[in-house]
This record gives structure tokens, C-alpha cells and sequence, in this order.
């Protein structure tokens, strides 16, 4: 089994620290106090877990069908990469509306999360990208997507207690349009070596 861990890993760290409705989301809520910020994390991580689930359910199913289908989702995946990055481009140094009100917080996680097209598409278009077409497909896809689950948890269990400084740094115009500059520019050029390969 062949699965092309060094693009898949860089291009799933770019996706994972681009802000996004999860982001907003669970910083907005961390500002407020750590126990509310862990909450909306736990509910954006069992979403993550659903979407894994059935990423890795339908992706294997799908190329045990129909074998050529891989070729199609990766193209499709590449292209949503540079989509990705250029609508990142685009909102480069542009505010998200912060959620107010408390509700529940890790019901709103979840459903943030199974709602964002982003998650969606990150399972459907990175992990076809990695798989290798040789090997049995639901090993990799469950691989892969439990991967892809680790880090974006990784990526909120250091976040969340950082979210007061974070969210200092990041209101700055000037910081934060230059990160999210580095970033699309980023995913689109992800997107280009896997047209290219």
C-alpha cells in the first residue's frame, strides 16, 4: 500500500488552519470561557467522526464499483482545492460574524460541522488523492479519514486554551490577510501538482 502521505498531510494542515465555520465557531465560544470552547470542540469532533464514517463507507464502496471513479474524485478534489484557495484569497482580512448566545454549544458544534461543505469536501477530495488505486480501498479510506479526524483534534486540543491570544493576533487586519494569503495561495498550488501528476 503506496498512500501518498506527504501531500495529503501538507495539504490536510493548510485546509485545517484556514478559518472557516468551525473556526469562527469554536473560537467565538472560547473567547468566552474554556468549558464553552471544549464544548463547541467535542461537537465539531463528533461531527468529524460522522463524516469520516460515511467518507470512508462511500469512498470504498464507490471504487470497488466502480474503479475509473477514483480518477473522477480526484479531479474533482484538486479542483475544490483551488476553489478552496481562491474563495481564500478572496476573503483574505474579511471578518467572520462571531455566534452569540449560549444554547447548546455542542449540539451547534455538530451540526456546524456536518452542515460545512468544507469538512464535507475535505474527506471526498483528499483522501481519494492519497489512496492508492492498487491496494484494498477500505483500509486506506479508514486510514485516512482517521488521520484527517487526529488532526483537525490536534488542532483544536491546542487552540482552544490559546483561543484569547490567537484571537488577539488574528484580528489584526495586516496578520491575519497575510495568513490567509499564504494559505490559499497554498491550496491552489495543491491543487495544481495533483492536475499535473
Amino acid at each position: 500500500m503506496h498512500i501518498a502521505w506527504t501531500s495529503f498531510l501538507l495539504a490536510l494542515v493548510v485546509i485545517t488552519v484556514v478559518p472557516g465555520p468551525d473556526f469562527v465557531l469554536i473560537m467565538g465560544n472560547a473567547v468566552r470561557s474554556l468549558r464553552l470552547g471544549v464544548t463547541a470542540a467535542l461537537g465539531v469532533i463528533t461531527g468529524l467522526l460522522i463524516h469520516a464514517t460515511l467518507a470512508t463507507v462511500g469512498l470504498s464502496a464507490l471504487v470497488v464499483a466502480v474503479p475509473t471513479a477514483l480518477f473522477v474524485v480526484k479531479a474533482i478534489g484538486a479542483l475544490y482545492l483551488a476553489y478552496l484557495g481562491f474563495m481564500t484569497l478572496k476573503g483574505a482580512g474579511k471578518t467572520q460574524e462571531q455566534p452569540r448566545g449560549n444554547g447548546n454549544v455542542f449540539l451547534r458544534g455538530v451540526l456546524c460541522d456536518l452542515l460545512n461543505p468544507k469538512v464535507m469536501l475535505t474527506f471526498l477530495s483528499l483522501i481519494p488523492q492519497a489512496m492508492d488505486p492498487h491496494s484494498a480501498p477500505l483500509p486506506q479510506a479508514a486510514l485516512l479519514s482517521a488521520v484527517t479526524v487526529g488532526v483537525f483534534a490536534g488542532f483544536w486540543v491546542v487552540v482552544v486554551p490559546l483561543a484569547r491570544q490567537l484571537g488577539t493576533v488574528l484580528s489584526k487586519p495586516k496578520i491575519r490577510t497575510a495568513f490567509e494569503r499564504v494559505c490559499g495561495t497554498a491550496l491552489i498550488g495543491m491543487a495544481a501538482s495533483v492536475l499535473a501528476a
